[in-house]
């Protein structure tokens, strides 16, 4: 079924001449049965936008269909500029008998391809319907037909015709990226068979344009090469391991291009960007990484640094090579050598154990207020100075004994409520033990959040709160005085950036601990010394 207004948008697919391209589906051939006429000024209008060069097609459909209608199926539409520097880094690869696009969409890479390799096949896979008769119209009225076709189908279950010996595929496309909670269980059984025949181990936590670049690998031939964009969390999560290793195993990387996170590069969807260029199984002794700070610095995708394969197979994390390293400031340290930095502790059940949730009242010995919401170090500002507006967690003695006789009597009634509630049953409540002590972690001098799109707040804890696992706290490691804590704070407010930490799809920042204890700072003797910037 269509969106609203879809089918005055389908209708001049038709006449544009999308049913004259390639072989159209039945399910396509339903949704053109009964359409509105359409005016010939619109026709011409369009076709004329398509031959600038432009997508009216995919606008419209983007404008029809909200990111949030679109989400369930990835489909996130490519900008021009980045379109652009993908191909032109295809053009330098040499001249491709056939162009696939695995996530076809209105058809932006496929013309792009087509009028850069006048004599190259075009095929598109794309599953939606509607997606793929406005890509057969872009193709019609871009002039590319007699050489196009459009499969609607999964890319995954896509048999691509071989191709004469020396022949040569180029893939480019932005992979649908759908998160694993939304994949059916058959295609996860999918991406362990296919895993398995590069030697590799998937994770279960795999998002679907791992699948497709999976999918590649396995319909591309040596020499074949691609250009896919996807999102760039899986340069540093573990889940990405296994795409890592297939970059360096079989579908080789050439170049890694990332956008800077802050650049917004898809203009209706919070995500990162990471262009990957590859050859199927080149094996270069060096991948070069490169970072711009918005698409239209992205060129032909040239220059870079170029980092070796031997650096790549030991490296856990992939997006800190876009840049050198840096090198410590003349008296400067990593933050981990003044502090450790431990996640806040998890409950199992907020709901139950964030006092004023419900439930029978407890004794303030059991109380402890908290940091539950990364919001509170925000507004705090440099210093937390008071637990008011704090809400409290409940921490239980791990003996019920040490309690007094009317504290005990509260504490068992509140047991009674929790177990009521399944609380005793949840995975976390299931591993400790007893299952109903949280486990806070005593104050930390210095509390910091640790995923957003903005650069962690660190924030002096004056007022000894404890905190949750939407905190990292940092504990010094040796004494420290109160004005040494507070000019660390300054200079990590003001020095930290997003750039330290691990992007992930939706354009939130994350700094795991140890990342954190990588953060070059000042020595106590330069902080103190009031030269530290």
């Amino acid at each position: 079924m269509t969106n609203p207004g879809e089918g005055d948008l389908l209708a001049l697919a038709v006449a544009l001449g999308a049913l004259r391209v390639g072989e159209v589906s039945t399910a396509e051939r339903k949704l053109t049965a009964k359409l509105p006429p359409v005016l010939p000024t619109a026709i011409r209008y369009v076709r004329e936008e398509i031959r600038a060069g432009r997508d009216p097609l995919g606008n419209e459909f983007c404008r029809l269909r909200t990111p949030e209608q679109r989400r369930p199926r990835g489909a996130t539409y490519t900008p021009p500029a980045i379109v652009d520097a993908m191909v032109r880094w295809a053009v330098g690869k040499g001249r491709p008998s056939r162009v696939v696009d695995p996530g076809a969409g209105s058809g932006r890479f496929l013309v792009a391809a087509g009028r850069a390799f006048p004599c190259a096949a075009l095929v598109g896979v794309e599953l939606d319907p509607v997606a793929a008769l406005l890509c057969r119209a872009h193709v019609a009225a871009a002039g590319l037909s007699q050489r196009a076709n459009v499969l609607r189908a999964d890319y995954r279950s896509v048999d691509l015709p071989g191709l004469p010996e020396g022949q040569k595929t180029l893939f480019i496309g932005n992979p649908p990226y759908v998160r694993h909670h939304l994949l059916e269980p058959t295609w996860k059984e999918w991406l362990v068979r296919e895993a398995r025949r590069y030697g590799l181990k998937p994770s279960a936590l795999a998002g679907l344009h791992v699948h497709f670049y999976l999918a590649t690998a396995s319909k591309a031939r040596p020499g074949d090469s691609a250009c896919l964009i996807t999102s760039s969390e899986w340069l540093d999560v573990n889940y990405g391991r296994m795409m890592r290793k297939l970059l360096l195993n079989g579908l080789s990387a050439e170049r890694i291009v990332l956008v800077e996170p802050s650049a917004q590069p898809f203009p209706d969807a919070q995500t990162t960007a990471t262009i990957a260029c590859l050859e199927r199984g080149a094996r270069p002794s060096c991948v070069y990484f490169r970072r711009v700070a918005n698409c239209a610095d992205l060129g032909d995708l040239g220059g870079g640094r170029a980092v070796r394969r031997e650096r790549l197979q030991s490296a856990r994390r992939w997006s800190g090579l876009t840049r050198p390293k840096k090198a410590a400031p003349s008296g400067y340290v990593e933050l981990g050598e003044l502090c450790r930095v431990h996640r806040g502790q998890v409950t199992g059940a907020n709901r139950l154990w964030i006092a004023g949730s419900g439930g029978p009242s407890l004794p303030p010995s059991v109380l402890f207020a908290s940091i539950t919401r990364a919001r509170e170090l925000y507004d705090a500002g440099p210093e937390l100075a008071t637990t008011r507006g704090l809400r409290a967690v409940i921490d239980l003695p791990r003996d019920l004994s040490d309690l007094r006789p009317e504290e005990r009597e509260a504490v068992e009634l509140f047991l009674d409520y929790v177990e009521s509630r399944g609380g005793h049953q949840s995975y976390i409540a299931r591993h400790r033990r007893p299952w109903w002590r949280v486990g806070l972690r005593r104050p930390a001098p210095i509390l910091a959040t640790y995923m957003a799109r903005r650069p962690p707040a660190f924030v002096l804890n004056k007022a000894e709160a404890r905190h949750l696992n939407i905190a990292h706290g940092l504990y010094p490691r040796e004494p420290t005085s109160d004005i040494l804590l507070r000019r660390l704070v300054e200079y990590l407010r003001s020095n930290t950036s997003l750039s330290d930490g691990r992007t992930y799809a939706g354009g939130l920042t994350k700094f795991e601990p140890r990342e954190m204890e990588r953060l070059l700072v000042p020595s106590p003797q330069l902080l103190m010394s009031g030269e530290a910037p």
